[in-house]
This record gives C-alpha cells, sequence and structure tokens, in this order.
C-alpha cells in the first residue's frame, strides 16, 4: 500500500510498486520492501514539492534514483552493496563469488569486464 498522501493509480503509486517489486525480487523481505519504497516515494514527492512538509535532508540531498548503490551517512567508500556485486558475478559466471567479501567481488567482477 503506498504512502499516506499518495493517490491510487497515480505515477508515484505506481512508482511505489516498482520499487517495492524490485526489492522483493532482490531477495528483501516484504516489510523491508515496503518500507524502502515508501521512503523513495516520500523523498522524490518532498523534492517535487508534493508534499506538505519536508525535512531539510529530502529537499536537499541527492535524489534516490541518482544515488543508485552509494549510501550515505557512513565513512565508507561509497558505492555498490556486496549483494549487487554478488549478483552482476553470478551474470558473469564468476566462480568462488559465494566465499568472496566485497573487496574480492569488486575486483573479480572488474577482471571481467
Amino acid at each position: 500500500m503506498p504512502p499516506r498522501g499518495v493517490k491510487k493509480g497515480s505515477k508515484r503509486a505506481r512508482q511505489y510498486e516498482h520499487i517495492k517489486d524490485s526489492q522483493l525480487e532482490r531477495g528483501a523481505d516484504e516489510d523491508r520492501a515496503e518500507e524502502i519504497a515508501a521512503r523513495t516515494v516520500n523523498k522524490e514527492r518532498a523534492q517535487a514539492g508534493e508534499s506538505r512538509e519536508a525535512s531539510r535532508t529530502s529537499t536537499q540531498d541527492m535524489s534516490p534514483s541518482k544515488r543508485g548503490g552509494q549510501r550515505s551517512g557512513t565513512n565508507r567508500p561509497k558505492g555498490r552493496t556486496r549483494d549487487q556485486l554478488y549478483n552482476e558475478a553470478r551474470k558473469l559466471n564468476i566462480e568462488g563469488r559465494s566465499s568472496m567479501n566485497k573487496s574480492e567481488l569488486e575486483r573479480a567482477v572488474e577482471r571481467r569486464k
């Protein structure tokens, strides 16, 4: 169910369903997929001026669709998550990927490209 204030059949409702389905395909559980979809749609609404109230971080931060695999609020290097790298390694048929950590997956994927 889309966040409050999003009309059924609207662009934002379709966006919510698309993000939720995408998260489910990536292996997230139902509750987590709904949370990510709702947060993303709410942030997009705030940046487009479609919500009554919006936090400063919602309006001034990078849009979720532009951020991609980057994660905010950490001092770690930004980029793709281990799961994203693992899925890419699987598509490239890289052997031994299940026992690799994130940095090993990054190197293996880059070598294969």
